[in-house]
């Protein structure tokens, strides 16, 4: 779990305490204030959860390359290839 993640959460939390104060109180600026920052902290949220993820992936495609080094160079020079011919022009 990284800083955004965290960070995103505890947002989402507190914007639901101010909603909740905002409903309370009928005080429509503070609900709104605090549905803003529940949306805030969902997005930072999701960005912290996108974060890890690629950091994983990105770890997981050097140990496949560390593994299995030939395959990975003839794939790379598959995909190479075949972005060469898209791109060619005619």
């Amino acid at each position: 779990m990284n800083t955004d993640t965290v960070e995103g959460t505890a947002r989402t939390v507190v914007g639901q305490a101010q909603e909740g104060l905002g409903r309370f109180t009928n005080d429509d600026d503070q609900r709104a204030e605090g549905l803003a920052r529940q949306v805030s902290g969902k997005a930072q949220q999701a960005y912290g959860e996108a974060r890890e993820y690629a950091q994983h992936a990105g770890e997981r495609v050097v140990r496949v390359v560390e593994q299995q080094p030939v395959t990975s160079l003839l794939v790379v020079g598959a995909i190479g290839y075949v972005l060469g011919l898209l791109t060619a022009r005619r």
